[in-house]
C-alpha cells in the first residue's frame, strides 16, 4: 500500500498468489496503524481481490472509501504501477533469480521497502526519502505552530494528514 501525498510504502504483503489472505493482511495492516477519525480513500486497481466480499466488508466496517480504476488504464493507479516500476528495475532485473528461495526472496524486497522509505530519494519531495519528507513537515508544522500558540505541536507521522488538509491522505494497492 502507497501512500499518494509522499510514496510512503505504509504496508505490504509477499505471496505466491494473489488470494484474499495476501490482500487482506495488508488492508488489516493499513488498518491497525490509522488513528481515530481517520477515512483514507483507498485506491486500487480492478482486479478480482478488490472485489472479494471480505475486502469490502473491511473497508466498509472502517469507513474506508473505495475507488477504483477505470478498466484498462493503469495510469490510474500509477502511484502503484510507479513503485512496482521502480523495484523492478532497481532490485529484480539486476539479478539471477534461479537459485534465491521465497524466504531470500521475501527478505530482499523487505529490505529494498524499508530503504525506500527511509533512504531513496525522490525528486517530486525535494530530494528526501519519504521519512525524511515527513520528518521536515513535522519539523516546519512545529515551528509555525509556535508562532500562532504557545503550546508544543507534535505529530505522529499519521495524524499529520488528519489535522492540515493540503495533505490528504490517499492510498493506492495494486
Amino acid at each position: 500500500m502507497i501512500d499518494c501525498f509522499d510514496g510512503l510504502v505504509t504496508s505490504w504483503s509477499i505471496g505466491a498468489y494473489p488470494n484474499a489472505e495476501l490482500v487482506n493482511s495488508m488492508l488489516d495492516a493499513t488498518i491497525a496503524n490509522l488513528k481515530d477519525g481517520e477515512h483514507p480513500i483507498v485506491h486500487s486497481d480492478r482486479g478480482c481481490h478488490y472485489r472479494w466480499p471480505g475486502w469490502i466488508q473491511r473497508m466498509d466496517d472502517n469507513n474506508l472509501i473505495r475507488s477504483m480504476s477505470r478498466k484498462g488504464c493503469s495510469p490510474d493507479n500509477s502511484a502503484c504501477e510507479g513503485f512496482f516500476g521502480r523495484l523492478k528495475n532497481e532490485i529484480f532485473y539486476k539479478r539471477e533469480w534461479k537459485d534465491v528461495t521465497l524466504d531470500e526472496f521475501i527478505n530482499i524486497v523487505n529490505n529494498y521497502i524499508k530503504w525506500y522509505n527511509e533512504t531513496r530519494i525522490k525528486k517530486s519531495l525535494g530530494y528526501k526519502s519519504p521519512i525524511e519528507y515527513i520528518k521536515r513537515i513535522r519539523i516546519t508544522i512545529r515551528k509555525k505552530s509556535k508562532k500562532m500558540s504557545a503550546s508544543p505541536f507534535v505529530h505522529s507521522y499519521v495524524d499529520i494528514y488528519t489535522k492540515f488538509p493540503i495533505t490528504a491522505k490517499s492510498l493506492c494497492f495494486c
